[in-house]
């Protein structure tokens, strides 16, 4: 009797810098391709493009509108898609860097942090067990070139890979959320420092 088949190995989404402007997120075979872009024509604007690298086509799929003094919008579809506000697409939370936002197949997914780092679990999900987890880059001796990109484990289940588009553009909302809050700490207390 042979032995039970080996469940397949989660999808390794690497990022190649650590921009949530302008960055690309791939697998190692380039299967799954994304590229996200700010152009400097469009400062406020960054596209998340998905590139099918056999027939060599780039597709819009996401984008993602910050103009100063406004709340930013998300739009799905290219042109054709309709600008929605991103509280109503992600849900994030008051108290802590996370969010709750709807896949494809109307699943709730929520970001959460463990450790310190982001990872996405199913909302009703009672053990929380994450479908994809980020794993931050790592750096020569913590200041010189990267030694390791950082990168997303995803659990290759077919309700997240179609909800990828979507996935993506939360984590770039919730990161950018939790990174101004760094930052708006670190601003806080070289204030206190000094007075």
């Amino acid at each position: 009797m042979p032995p039970p088949a080996k469940p397949p190995p989660p999808h390794k989404l690497e990022l190649t810098t650590n921009s949530l402007r302008n960055t690309t997120m791939s697998v190692k075979n380039d299967a799954i391709h994304y590229e996200i872009v700010t152009r400097f024509w469009h400062p406020h604007v960054t596209k998340i493009n998905k590139a099918d690298l056999e027939n060599l086509v780039v597709t819009t799929v996401a984008e993602i509108e910050r103009i100063p003094g406004m709340e930013p919008r998300v739009r799905f579809g290219g042109d054709k898609g309709e600008w929605v506000l991103a509280t109503d697409f992600v849900q994030l939370d008051e108290d802590r860097a996370g969010g709750t936002f709807t896949g494809n197949a109307n699943v709730k997914y929520r970001w959460q942090t463990r450790k310190g780092h982001l990872q996405l679990v199913k909302a009703d999900d009672e053990d929380q067990i994450p479908v994809a987890e980020y794993h931050p880059h790592r750096r020569h001796f913590f200041v010189f070139r990267m030694s390791k990109h950082a990168f997303f484990e995803i659990k290759p289940i077919p309700e997240i890979i179609e909800a990828l588009e979507r996935l993506i553009t939360s984590y770039l909302l919730v990161e950018r959320r939790r990174r101004q809050s760094q930052m708006r700490i670190k601003l806080e207390k070289a204030r206190s420092s000094e007075a």
